[in-house]
C-alpha cells in the first residue's frame, strides 16, 4: 500500500498536533510527555503492521535528529541562563554533580555489565556511559515549575553531564584507552575545542550584531551544527561550542567594555535574542517529538518479557539511584527529595548507545535493557515531580544548600 502526499502531510501534522496536547497533559499530571510520545512510535509501528505496511529501519534518521535535536536543546537551555560571580558556587555545584555522579554511575554500571556477561571492563564501560548521562533533552522542560536557583541547577547540572559522558564516550572510542599517548591526545581535543568555541561565538557574535537581514536565526544554527558535526567527525567535544555559544549570547552585557562589542550597535540584542529563544524553542520542541516518535518505533515490546532486561535493568537503576543519593545527602548535604528521582535518560543515552561501533559491540547485551533504563528512569522523574509540585516548601528550605 503506498501513501500519498495529502496523506503523509496529515500524519505529520496530527503528530506535532498530539505533542503539543502531550506537552499540556504533561504539565498538569507531570507524566513525562517522552513516554507518551515513546508509546505512541510504538503504537505506529504495530498499526502501520496491522495494515501492511513494511517495518522500516529508521535507525539513521534517529541518529540524525537526536544529534540536531541534542544541539537545539542546550542552545535553548544556555539562552535562558544566566552568568555572574553570584553564579560561581551554583555552576561549580552542578558541575561537580554532573561529573561525581556520572563517573561513579558508569563504573557500577560498567562492573555490572562485565560481571553479567563476561567481557572486558572497557567495553563494559562503553555500555555504561550512554545509561549514565542526564537527559537535558527531557528535564529541561520539565523544570518550568521550579523557582529559578533551583531551575538554573538542573539546567547546568544535566548539561555538563551531557558534555561529560560525550567526552567519556569519545575518548573511549580510541583505539587504547589506557596509553599516556590517547590521554595526551584527549586534553589537547579539549583545549583546542575551547579556542574553537571561543572562536565560534566571536564569528556568530559578529553575525547577529552586524548582519541586519531577518534570515540569519538559521544562519546560525547552521553554523553551529556544521562546527558539532565537524568537531564530532575529529571526536571534540563539540557540544561545549553550543554551550558557550548560547551562554556568551545571552550574557552578552558582560562583553559590552571590550573592544569586539564597542564596534556594534547593541541596542536592538534583546530583540534578537526573544526571537532567538522562541525559534529554538519551538525547533527543539518539533525535532524532539520526532525523534522519541521514531524511538518508540524502533522498540520491540517482546523484549520486555525476557528476564535478563528486567534483572540487569532494575540493578542499573538502583545503581543510578545509590550514586545520585550519596552526592546529594553526603557530598553537596542537601535533602534527597525529590532531586534524587530527577535522572531521566533520554536523547543523548539512546544516541550514543546507537553510536556503538559494531568492532566495540557486546552481543549478549539486550537492547531492551536501555529502553526499560530510559522508560524507568522517566517514570521515577514523574513522581520527582509530582513530590515538587505537592511540596512547594522545599524549594525554599533548600535553596541555601544549593
Amino acid at each position: 500500500m503506498e501513501l500519498r502526499a495529502p496523506v503523509i502531510l496529515i500524519l505529520l501534522s496530527s503528530i506535532v498536533i498530539l505533542s503539543y496536547l502531550f506537552n499540556l497533559l504533561s504539565k498538569k499530571t507531570r507524566l513525562p510527555s517522552v513516554l507518551m510520545l515513546i508509546a505512541t512510535g510504538i503504537g505506529i509501528k504495530y498499526l502501520a503492521a496491522h495494515y501492511g505496511f513494511a517495518g522500516a529501519d529508521v535507525t539513521k534518521l534517529v541518529k540524525i535528529l537526536g544529534a540536531t535535536g541534542l544541539i537545539m536543546i542546550v542552545l535553548e537551555a544556555a539562552l535562558d541562563l544566566k552568568l555572574g560571580r553570584d553564579k560561581l558556587r551554583l555552576i561549580g555545584d552542578s558541575f561537580f554533580s554532573a561529573l561525581f555522579i556520572f563517573l561513579f554511575s558508569a563504573f557500577g554500571i560498567g562492573i555490572l555489565i562485565m560481571q553479567w556477561l563476561h567481557v572486558s571492563f572497557e567495553l563494559a564501560f562503553l555500555y555504561a556511559i550512554p545509561m549514565s548521562i542526564i537527559s537535558s533533552a527531557i528535564i529541561i522542560p520539565s523544570t518550568s515549575h521550579f523557582e529559578e536557583k533551583r531551575k538554573e541547577f538542573i539546567i547546568y547540572e544535566s548539561s555538563f553531564s551531557d558534555i561529560v559522558g560525550i567526552l567519556a564516550f569519545n575518548y573511549m572510542l580510541a583505539p587504547n584507552v589506557v596509553s599516556l599517548v590517547t590521554a595526551g591526545r584527549f586534553f589537547v581535543n579539549v583545549g583546542l575545542v575551547i579556542l574553537l568555541s571561543l572562536a565560534a561565538t566571536f564569528l556568530l557574535l559578529y553575525i547577529i550584531l552586524n548582519i541586519k537581514v531577518g534570515l540569519k536565526f538559521f544562519l546560525i544554527f547552521s553554523v553551529l551544527s556544521f562546527l558539532y558535526g565537524l568537531g564530532e567527525l575529529i571526536h571534540l567535544p563539540s557540544l561545549m561550542i553550543v554551550l558557550v555559544f548560547g551562554l556568551v549570547i545571552n550574557n552578552y552585557n558582560l562583553l559590552l567594555n571590550t573592544k569586539f562589542i564597542r564596534r556594534f550597535d547593541t541596542t536592538g540584542i534583546d530583540g534578537v535574542l526573544e526571537t532567538m529563544r522562541s525559534i529554538t524553542a519551538e525547533t527543539s520542541f518539533l525535532i524532539r517529538t520526532f525523534f522519541f516518535i521514531l524511538f518508540g518505533y524502533t522498540i520491540d515490546l517482546s523484549v520486555l518479557m525476557q528476564p535478563d532486561v528486567w534483572e540487569l535493568g532494575s540493578i542499573i537503576i538502583i545503581i543510578l539511584l545509590l550514586v545520585r543519593y550519596f552526592y546529594l545527602r553526603v557530598i553537596l548535604k542537601t535533602p534527597a527529595f525529590p532531586m534524587l528521582l530527577l535522572m531521566p535518560r533520554g536523547l543523548v543515552t539512546i544516541l550514543l548507545f546507537y553510536s556503538i561501533p559494531v568492532s566495540k559491540s557486546i552481543g549478549g547485551f539486550n537492547n531492551g535493557i536501555l529502553f526499560f533504563v530510559v522508560a524507568v528512569s522517566s517514570i521515577l522523574m514523574m513522581f520527582g515531580l509530582l513530590f515538587s509540585k505537592d511540596n512547594g516548601q522545599y524549594l525554599e528550605k533548600s535553596e541555601e544548600a544549593i
